[in-house]
């Protein structure tokens, strides 16, 4: 990813405002992640601080993080050595991707001490270290031993050293003279590459977009490139110096066709051409706080409920094995009719057989032309005998018919049920949603009680939007609030909507007695569409009607209704929509 030292110098000159501000509360929502209140003259802000290898960054966030309900050790620690401390400076050496962040606090003794934050935005050696006044380390969120590095440690109490560095250009200060001279004599001879070994703190993405912009479009080598492209090199290098410096940078995040975030950068990207669509946000914390929220969210809510998805994946394998046996004895049934026929042929037919014959040839008389039909007898039994136990088959297979017909349905029904407690919990975004989703799978005896007599978070509320007409929309989180939204909250002349034979949320239009404008039924038909497994599609249809028309059957699961006088209308998911639309 693209962040890199010059980003980060850009994230820096971001959070000098927060400087003369204290720390009100400090959480760990996870193993490498911190969040830390800070609160400044303009307000409060939360800072948030990673060591993850897939996603280090630093940066202002506006999201909220669910944490857990016990803080971890490196919590506890961060409060006790940070709690009400002053930011009283932020810290970068060059280009480097390390940030420090400087406390004024107070010890224990009641001194007043400085510790530092050392945000090592670093990749796989991504790190968080306090460190005390002395420059030893308090902790870090990553303990390093020997086994784990020979050449850098990171232990409590010892000297906090800093990462190996390669003598490279800092392209904020060095003089054009200097860095044409060392593009000329590096090696690779490739110009990006090239790049990449010249100047400190640049990414690949960068290195490539100064290439594209100098050949425009060409290829270049390092050691021949022409005067011109030269020229253009040192222009672009110039432009990019005073963006950063200035703070008048472009944030923009690039995804493929499919949507897909690929990567980020803070000047506008014209190197992917039309292979890629580019949207641009206003400050580098709000360009990582989409990026990587969209990126990992679905990655997020997987791992946290890594057990109920693979838990859903066998029911739903064990559930349509059973379906399919079932039909296949469904199937064997259909020749009821055929022991019926023998039972008949046999009564009809029993002063024809001897004593130790093993077939009975009979003259079929249910049809026309009589044909001739070969009948199986059991030695061992009496004609009578042998023609009960062919009426016997006829019987066990017509209540069998009548079971397995019954069971069948009540197996395409549970898979459709768990169909749509997967799609809820492949949209689940927060860890209140998943608790939801494992209770209702307790209710219906999928997931064995749990211990202890903690009691459940209160659900949250459902999910509301405001359309542009400024009508409430609101849609259910789980099939449970399907049902309180559907059946209990909605007045009758609210409107109902739900995707057709696709799994998903249950949406509702609040219209207070008034009839919506058509604008306002495409834009909710748009929100179910994108609440739905029929998100990545490119045609959805959304049935609607009147609240009145829906009603729950007897007996049927959690999120099933029926529905009358309805129409369906055809939308197309627009994500950018529905999150423009969210309250």
């Amino acid at each position: 990813m693209a962040l890199d030292g010059a980003f980060l110098y850009a994230v820096k000159n971001e959070l000098m405002p927060l400087i003369g501000g204290r720390v009100e509360k400090i959480h760990q929502p996870s193993r490498e992640e911190i969040v830390i209140s800070i609160r400044t003259k303009q307000g409060g802000k939360k800072l948030y601080i990673s060591a993850n290898a897939g996603s280090a960054r630093v940066h202002i966030t506006e999201k909220t993080v669910d944490n857990p309900q016990t803080p971890p050790m490196f919590c506890m620690l961060l409060r006790k050595h940070l709690g009400s401390g002053k930011l009283i400076d932020i810290r970068q050496d060059g280009l480097e991707r390390i940030l420090f962040l400087d406390f004024e606090c107070v010890n224990e003794l009641g001194d007043v001490v400085t510790v530092t934050l050392a945000c090592e935005i670093m990749g796989r050696c991504s790190n968080l270290v306090v460190i005390n006044n002395e420059g030893r380390v308090i902790d870090s969120i990553k303990r390093v031993d020997e086994d784990m590095s020979r050449e850098r440690m990171v232990l409590p109490g010892m000297k906090y050293a800093l990462p190996p560095r390669d003598d490279r250009l800092n392209f904020l200060t060095a003089e054009p003279e200097e860095m044409i001279s060392a593009v000329r004599d590096t090696q690779p001879k490739e110009l990006s590459k090239a790049l990449i070994r010249v100047f400190e703190g640049i990414s690949p993405i960068l290195a490539r977009e100064w290439t594209f912009f100098a050949g425009r479009g060409a290829h270049i080598e390092s050691d021949t490139i022409s005067g011109d492209q030269m020229d253009r090199l040192m222009f672009v290098i110039k432009r990019t110096r005073e963006q950063l410096i200035s703070g008048e940078c472009c944030f923009s995040a690039v995804s493929d066709k499919e949507g897909q975030l690929k990567d980020f950068s803070f000047i506008r990207l014209s190197q992917f051409g039309t292979l890629m669509y580019t949207k641009e946000l206003s400050s580098a914390s709000e360009l990582l706080d989409y990026f990587y929220y969209e990126r990992d969210s679905a990655a997020r809510t997987k791992q946290r409920a890594n057990d109920l998805f693979k838990l859903l994946v066998n029911l739903t394998e064990r559930t349509s094995r059973r379906i399919s046996v079932q039909r296949e004895e469904l199937a064997a049934c259909a020749d009821k009719d055929k022991s019926k026929l023998c039972g008949d042929l046999i009564s009809a037919n029993m002063y024809r057989i001897q004593k130790g014959d093993t077939v009975l040839e009979a003259e079929n008389f249910y049809e026309e032309s009589c044909p001739v039909v070969e009948i199986k007898l059991d030695v061992r039994k009496s004609p009578s005998q042998n023609a009960q136990y062919y009426y016997n088959e006829y019987k066990k297979s017509v209540t069998a018919e009548k079971k397995l017909a019954e069971q069948i349905q009540k197996g395409e029904e549970e898979l459709q049920y768990l169909d749509s407690v997967f799609d809820a919990l492949t949209r689940a975004n927060s860890e209140n949603d998943i608790i939801q989703l494992r209770l209702e799978l307790r209710e219906q005896g999928y997931v064995r009680s749990a211990g202890g007599k903690a009691k459940p978070p209160k659900a949250l509320p459902p999910i509301e939007y405001k359309s542009s007409d400024g009508f409430t929309i609101l849609v259910g989180r789980n099939n449970h609030q399907n049902d309180q939204l559907s059946l209990k909250f909605a007045e009758k002349t609210d409107i109902w909507l739900h995707t057709q034979t696709i799994t998903g949320s249950h949406t509702l239009i609040l219209t207070d007695g008034e009839t919506p404008p058509d604008r306002t039924i495409e834009e909710a038909a748009v929100i179910a569409a994108v609440n739905s497994r029929g998100r990545n599609s490119s045609l959805v249809p959304v049935d609607y009607c009147l609240a009145r028309y829906v009603r729950k059957p007897s007996g049927a699961k959690p999120g099933k209704v029926i529905f009358t006088n309805y129409k369906t209308a055809f939308v197309r998911p627009d994500a950018e929509l529905e999150q423009k639309l969210r309250v």
